[in-house]
């Protein structure tokens, strides 16, 4: 049989397979008045404006109790459920509950409020920060950093990441960052009355002491006149002279200029740094020292 009348023969065999098998026709349902409706209904949507924010406890499915169970979970710790209410519960909502009772002649059962628990958790946070910063820090830095790690806006932001922004029983709303830090100290302090101290201080290094990481010193320690700061420590350790040598520059006449400064004692280099100007490049070089001096021991 030769390759042409072969090939035919195929040809015609696919053609009526083709012939004998069942269509599938395809058809594309599309409404022409889908679009429009959508339109209307997102036009109608954008004059509403947005839905005003609400309190998660006002949602249907609300459970207080299981959210206050599963928070202890999620950070993996054994809260007293009675304390960690406690720590939960700010003098506002207790105010304003008591308010409630007595305009419905109702008797108000006495909740206590978690003011007590916010001064012993800033106390342990304070002391536990400044001993752990210690061992790796000099003291005027370790103040400056402790300082940072207990400003409300770092506190706040704990807390919230935490999630203690929808089971905090506050009569606030939205929540305030005051509170979130306020809460933040009560609850260490409910962990500590729940374990022990120890459990307390682990909470804080996960997730407080932890904000520390990726920063370098000088991001959060700024020392308003380096070289005088220098100096003062150079006389501290028995060093009077200090040299500063402008030891490189360049495009000194243009937008791009650059000083490289390096101070000196006794033909020792002690901090080398760069800048715009010979006085930002003493204080750059100023810093660089003060770093050699602290933590290149």
């Amino acid at each position: 049989m030769s390759f042409c009348r072969q090939t035919s023969l195929y040809m015609c065999r696919f053609l009526l397979r083709q012939l004998n098998s069942p269509r599938v026709t395809e058809t594309r349902n599309i409404k022409r008045w889908v679009a429009p409706t959508l339109k209307q209904l997102k036009k109608r949507r954008d004059e509403i404006g947005p839905e005003p924010e609400q309190p998660r406890s006002t949602f249907l499915e609300w459970n207080y109790e299981a959210e206050v169970f599963a928070f202890g979970k999620r950070l993996g710790e054994e809260f007293d459920r009675k304390t960690l209410k406690q720590a939960l519960t700010h003098r506002s909502y207790v105010t304003a509950e008591e308010n409630k009772a007595k305009e419905k002649g109702v008797e108000f059962e006495n909740q206590a409020s978690n003011q007590d628990l916010i001064k012993e958790g800033d106390s342990i946070i304070s002391q536990y920060l400044k001993e752990e910063l210690r061992k790796s820090h000099p003291d005027d830095v370790v103040t400056v950093l402790s300082d940072y790690l207990t400003t409300v806006d770092m506190l706040s932001h704990v807390a919230l990441h935490m999630g203690l922004k929808d089971i905090i029983l506050t009569a606030e709303f939205p929540v305030e960052k005051t509170t979130l830090a306020d809460t933040f100290k009560a609850v260490v302090a409910a962990l500590k009355a729940s374990q022990d101290l120890s459990r307390a201080q682990l909470l804080l290094k996960d997730f407080l002491l932890c904000q520390l990481n990726g920063k370098e010193i000088y991001d959060v320690w700024n020392p308003d006149s380096p070289l005088d700061h220098l100096t003062r420590l150079l006389k501290q350790r028995g060093v009077k002279e200090l040299e500063p040598r402008l030891c490189n520059q360049s495009a000194t006449s243009t937008i791009l200029a650059n000083y490289q400064v390096g101070l000196y004692n006794d033909k020792k280099l002690l901090g080398i740094g760069w800048g715009e100007s010979v006085e930002i490049a003493k204080d750059t070089a100023a810093l660089d020292a003060i770093h050699r001096i602290y933590y290149e021991k």
